[in-house]
């Protein structure tokens, strides 16, 4: 699949799974949860979201086994870290108004987004090299 093909649907997948995110956060932070646990849990719920749907529409033609698993846990548990960081920094300089914890999580999304593009296309589900025929 080509590169536009690919962030076509990963933008697709995105929406999908930053919808799943967005949700849980915000449901978790009503119910009077840490914020900082809140958007750890909804990360964890949306990549895995992301991770199965990437897996099956946008990175089909990529090669597969254990050591695409490995990429993807080693890829999302620093995503994580940088995604809960992120999201802790916009809320602790962000001023008081009534979207703050939406626009630290857009900020912290848009962060993670980026790396995971990229670390996925390139390293996590990157096509097999074929050897040149003679």
């Amino acid at each position: 699949m080509s590169l536009v093909g690919q962030l076509t649907r990963f933008v697709a997948v995105g929406v999908a799974s930053a919808a799943v995110d967005y949700g849980v956060y915000q449901l978790l932070l009503a119910v009077g949860t840490d914020p900082h646990v809140a958007k750890g849990i909804s990360f964890i719920l949306g990549t895995t979201t992301a991770y199965l749907l990437n897996r099956r529409f946008t990175f089909t033609d990529a090669g597969g086994g254990k050591g695409r698993f490995a990429g993807f846990v080693l890829l999302y548990a620093t995503t994580f870290a940088i995604n809960v960081g992120v999201n802790a920094l916009a809320l602790a300089y962000l001023p008081q108004m009534s979207l703050r914890t939406s626009v630290a999580w857009v900020i912290a999304q848009g962060c993670a987004t980026v790396i995971n593009f990229v670390m996925l296309r390139t390293v996590v589900f990157r096509a097999p090299k074929h050897a040149p025929e003679a």
